[in-house]
């Protein structure tokens, strides 16, 4: 009696990862996926071949197992003439053979195209790569160009180096740009107005810090040697020989007393004047000992103009108590 392999699905030789249509006799054209439900194909040529006895066919069981059609545990024997088997067809062990020399010629092709290719150069570095935002994450705005830096604060105290003092800076005044008096360190009023006799523009307030002229002995005597200069630069004729009040017509002293300055004792004097135009003002000379050297002496001139739009006179008393020692 023949054995012979029944028809069915077996695993692809030439495949592994499919199943091909076993007719009993050849292999068919036909695949499928393994374990998918697919009928077996309609015979092309002859009637149909009669299925094997139960017990006979292909592939055995193991021994000590009923004999019976269907896989056993592995992948089954090749078919008698199918590729693989022992029979006319080409074996699985040549066409193994025969598929690894074919990778081998390949790969040789492969890697001489390459070597053939390749220059002594170095290879160029990598592009850097750039970072795209998150999913959900807006693009970075482009960094902008640095702006101006922002304005230093506005100072608080007017420094006189010279003499090692500060004098403190009230609220609408200012330390001017312009030259004026280059022996002295001066603080005004912001505001400027068309001066009453005209040769140009007048501010409300003046204060000025300096070194006192030698020769003076004694605060009092410096600030009583002085006011009468103050008054007259202030209101009479100006560094530039101008009058732009029109001369001062008169004063009347309003202080004459001693203070503390500094922790040093100082004295002041103050007088009301009264101009041939505009409201008039007022005018102080304060002086006191230099903390910067032994003997000499510091003045301070002030001039706020009278009237409604001058600063009030309580201001002078308010900067003679602001005064420190700058060390």
């Amino acid at each position: 009696m023949s054995m012979t392999t029944p028809p069915g699905w077996y695993q692809d030789p030439s495949a592994p990862t499919q199943e091909r249509w076993w007719d009993g006799a050849a292999w068919s054209a036909q695949t499928r996926a393994p374990g998918a439900q697919q009928p077996p194909p309609p015979q092309q040529f002859g009637p149909a071949r009669p299925t094997q006895p139960q017990g006979y066919g292909y592939p055995q069981g193991a021994p000590g197992q009923p004999q019976g059609y269907g896989y056993p545990q592995g992948a089954p024997p090749a078919p008698p003439g199918a590729p693989g088997s022992g029979g006319g067809g080409l074996g699985g062990s040549k066409l193994i053979v025969l598929i690894a020399a074919g990778v081998v010629v390949v790969a040789a092709i492969v890697l001489g195209v390459i070597f053939l290719g390749k220059d002594d150069s170095p290879p160029p570095a990598p592009a850097p790569t750039v970072a795209g935002p998150a999913p959900g994450q807006s693009t970075p705005a482009e960094p902008s160009a640095p702006g101006p830096s922002a304005p230093s604060a506005a100072p608080s105290v007017l420094s006189d180096q010279l003499n090692g003092i500060t004098l403190p800076l009230l609220e609408g005044w200012e330390l001017p740009d312009f030259g004026g008096d280059r022996d002295a360190a001066t603080m005004t009023t912001k505001d400027t107005y068309d001066c009453p006799a005209g040769g140009g523009f007048c501010r409300h307030g003046t204060v000025t810090s300096r070194t006192a002229p030698a020769g003076q002995t004694t605060a009092e005597a410096a600030a009583k040697a002085d006011i009468k200069t103050a008054t007259d630069l202030s209101y009479g004729k100006d560094y530039l020989d101008r009058e732009q009040f029109g001369g001062v017509k008169s004063h009347q002293e309003v202080k004459s007393e001693p203070v503390t300055v500094a922790g040093k004792q100082g004295y002041l004097v103050r007088w009301k004047v009264v101009t041939g135009k505009g409201p008039g003002g007022y005018v102080q000379s304060l002086a006191f000992p230099s903390s910067i050297g032994p003997g000499s002496l510091v003045l301070v001139r002030f001039a706020f103009d009278a009237g409604p739009e001058g600063p009030p006179p309580a201001g002078m008393d308010q900067i003679t108590q602001g005064i420190r020692n700058a060390n």
